[in-house]
């Protein structure tokens, strides 16, 4: 069974990574730079609207010439960050793989990718309603108190999707909802004022990415977990 496990976590986590790098490096990175070009003040935005001046690029932002080596380096470093990281997701799609087989549940490539897509709600989704993905330049509440409520809010919302999904009785759904709704309810850590060096809508595009680069990487690692999880079923 271990076997079986690693074989697939491995498969799908090293395929979805690099998914993960190539929308990082198309969508979001450039965004990422130029937030901490805002941050430590090498870029200032401006406060009213007006024309694009020249020395702006096409798209009405400041532009930074970046370093080969250091964007090399960078891009290495993302790269790995991603395997990395989605193998360890891989993982924990492919436990619950597990644990719903041993009650007679069969999973293969198209349950996979349901079960890719309520990772993407417990991990990102969830949390996002609370807490949007943070661009630097941007500031947020104090950081103890977002990482206990963004894992109160994962473990909540993991629990009352797997009630929704294989609950047998009405108070199971019950319970669901109430899990669903408690971080929401509780409420996020929310700052005492507003402010930031980065453009309110720098941000809200690098949120919208961040979230639309999650959901397509999830939906590939269920279906890649998923299909590696049947066909080395079949060799056991």
């Amino acid at each position: 069974m271990f076997q079986r496990m690693l074989a697939s976590a491995l498969i799908a986590g090293v395929a979805a990574g690099l998914i993960a790098a190539l929308l990082h490096f198309a969508f979001v990175q450039n965004l990422i730079v130029l937030g901490e070009g805002y941050e430590t003040g090498e870029l200032v935005h401006f406060s009213a609207a007006g024309p694009v001046p020249a020395e702006l690029g096409a798209d009405g932002h400041d532009h930074i010439a970046p370093d080969a080596t250091l964007t090399l380096k960078r891009n290495g470093l993302t790269l790995v960050f991603m395997i990395a990281l989605y193998s360890a997701y891989g993982f924990l799609l492919v436990a619950g793989f597990g644990i719903a087989e041993a009650f007679g549940r069969k999973i293969g490539a198209l349950e996979g990718l349901v079960w890719g897509i309520a990772g993407f709600a417990v991990f990102h989704l969830s949390p996002s309603m609370g807490l949007a993905p943070e661009l630097p330049g941007t500031i947020g509440p104090d950081l103890t108190l977002r990482q206990f409520w963004w894992w109160m809010t994962v473990a909540c919302t993991g629990t009352g999707i797997a009630l929704l999904a294989y609950g047998r009785h009405w108070a199971a759904f019950a319970l669901a909802g109430a899990c669903l709704a408690i971080p929401h309810v509780i409420g996020a850590p929310e700052l005492a004022g507003y402010s930031g060096k980065a453009p309110t809508e720098l941000g809200a595009l690098f949120a919208a990415r961040v979230l639309g680069a999650a959901l397509v990487v999830w939906a590939c690692l269920g279906w890649f977990a998923g299909a590696a999880w049947a066909r080395e079923g079949k060799r056991v």
